[in-house]
């Protein structure tokens, strides 16, 4: 079976755009979090969220470099971002102009909700105005598959095209499929990742009627704060994040540069409840015992997990409990990037994926933020408080749960 490697990555973050731009914040643990003033949040118990910074500056959101204007008032948000993270990737990766066989160039990108935004505008102005004045873009503004759709025809790839849409899982979950493709030998580069624009009334009053977002609105920094005693809930963000696979050989071959390598893959279902994870964990553990397996690494071989880590009572707790029991005792340690970024829902995993391997290149851990009081459960282990921690990192599991049940678990290695 084909190795499968990362030779390309980008990123559109409450933390900055730009992989190293965002790095910078992530170890200066820098929160992304701020005070909505995208719309009126005046009637919300929730009025903060995670959203890129528009504007022209290093690190800052600039659609208009890479989409036109006019192109872009056919897209949702979240295809406009994962578009311009997807830019990034491909430059990275050196294959903005890549003149190969792109019938075996293929492309796996999520969303979690898709076209919010652009589903609650029309439904107004249908209310508003009736059929007539509905866009005759509507339905490719608001499918989940758009982004994928639109990054193929952008850069011409003709292999693979395929979107998941697993929830806060979906980031994972496009990866590894994405590197099952190649694995299998159905193609040899694939365009990878997850997006979301979930920063909408609808959005925030939806997860605010589900009493799952933090109201800490007057300090909005200091909001997300997984395992502490005082959290009250996620943080609503927007982004995300895209990764090129490559077939270890093809890389090699076209002198490449290789950032690590995916080398395993767990997913499971909770079979439990549509919110709430399984009693202590159990689903998610037995996905990272699944990819621990693929990977064919020991517990005590793991030098770093990014967690889901998303600051809610239950989800804490249970992750945390699984993680003591299968990595206790060792030198792993663990922290949550979305203590920073917020919880970017169906981008969550790619943009924590991203932050996995830049962990492995430059023997850092990013910090868990906000971590003043630890829950009981933690115990002794190692959550990286407040500080990045330089050490050696040759392996990184990186994990994302899901509403509905869904887990992924994903195993990154040093390749040497």
């Amino acid at each position: 079976m084909k190795r499968v490697v990362v030779t390309g990555m980008g990123i559109v973050s409450p933390v900055g755009c730009g992989i190293e731009y965002a790095w910078k914040n992530i170890l200066a643990g820098n929160s992304g979090i701020r005070k909505i003033d995208l719309f009126d949040v005046s009637q919300f118990a929730s009025q903060i969220a995670g959203v890129p910074v528009r504007g022209t500056g290093d690190g800052e959101f600039n659609p208009d470099a890479i989409i036109e204007p006019r192109e872009q008032r056919k897209m949702d948000k979240n295809i406009i971002y994962g578009l311009v993270a997807a830019d990034e990737a491909m430059r990275d990766a050196g294959l903005i102009d890549y003149d190969g066989d792109k019938e075996r160039f293929g492309v796996s990108i999520g969303s979690g909700v898709g076209g919010l935004e652009s589903i609650a505008s029309i439904a107004l102005d249908l209310d508003k105005n009736g059929p007539r004045f509905v866009s005759p873009f509507f339905v490719t503004k608001s499918i989940i598959n758009m982004t994928a759709g639109y990054a193929s025809i952008r850069y011409g790839l003709q292999g693979p095209n395929i979107s998941v849409a697993t929830a806060c899982a979906t980031g994972s979950h496009s990866i590894a499929e994405a590197a099952q493709f190649i694995k299998n030998g159905n193609a040899d580069i694939m365009l990878c990742g997850g997006t979301e624009g979930a920063v909408t009334p609808v959005g925030l009053a939806g997860f605010a009627a589900m009493r799952a977002l933090s109201t800490r609105n007057d300090e909005p920094q200091s909001a997300s704060r997984p395992w502490d005693k005082s959290r009250d809930g996620f943080v609503l963000s927007e982004g995300a994040g895209m990764l090129v696979l490559e077939d270890y050989d093809h890389a090699v071959a076209r002198g490449a540069k290789i950032y690590a390598e995916v080398a395993g893959y767990g997913l499971s279902a909770d079979a439990y409840h549509i919110t709430a994870p399984a009693p202590n964990g159990i689903g998610g553990a037995r996905a990272m015992k699944i990819a621990l397996q693929d990977a064919g690494v020991k517990p005590s071989d793991v030098d770093y997990i990014n967690a889901h880590g998303t600051s809610t009572g239950l989800g804490d707790v249970g992750e945390m409990i699984a993680v003591c029991e299968m990595f206790g005792g060792g030198n792993t340690c663990m922290s949550s990037t979305k203590s920073m970024t917020g919880h970017l829902l169906g981008a969550a995993g790619a943009i924590e994926a991203i932050f996995s391997i830049l962990a492995i290149r430059d023997n850092i851990v990013p910090p868990t933020i906000n971590l003043e009081d630890p829950i009981d459960e933690v115990g002794d282990f190692d959550l990286v408080p407040n500080k990045p921690q330089k050490r050696n990192v040759d392996i990184v599991l990186s994990n994302s749960f899901g509403f509905g049940g869904t887990n992924a678990s994903i195993v990154f290695k040093r390749v040497k």
